[in-house]
């Protein structure tokens, strides 16, 4: 049962390509989320570069806390971590959203269940 104290809770994803380092992205996600009050339970980062979103373990990992209620986000620093293409990236962002339907909480559906990402829109 949840409790009105409970905070969100979110996972952290991120993909760079190669040796890049992640953290400057995660970092502005964590900052992101303690500016709304949201728990970070966890950390993900693949290091595919340009693999399509389907075929990347990392995040195939978030999508399952999503479906598994441990978390009520994915939260990325900027879309293209997703994929660049638009498609991919609202193909990914539905699954989150269907993953974690809870059916008749459509507040929460509406508000929380989404991916979201600190960067203005557009980047």
């Amino acid at each position: 049962m949840k409790t009105g104290d409970e905070r969100f809770k979110v996972v952290i994803y991120a993909c760079v390509a190669g040796n890049a380092n992640p953290e400057h992205a995660i970092s502005e996600c964590r900052e992101y989320a303690e500016t709304f009050g949201w728990e970070v339970t966890q950390e993900i980062c693949d290091n595919t570069g340009l693999l399509p979103p389907q075929g990347r373990d990392g995040l195939a990992m978030a999508l399952d806390l999503v479906q598994a209620k441990a978390v009520g986000a994915v939260l990325t620093a900027y879309r293209s971590m997703i994929s660049p293409r638009h498609d991919e990236f609202d193909e990914v962002a539905a699954e989150v959203e269907k993953r974690g339907d809870r059916g008749g909480d459509h507040h929460d559906r509406a508000d929380r269940r989404r991916l979201h990402r600190p960067a203005a829109v557009g980047s």
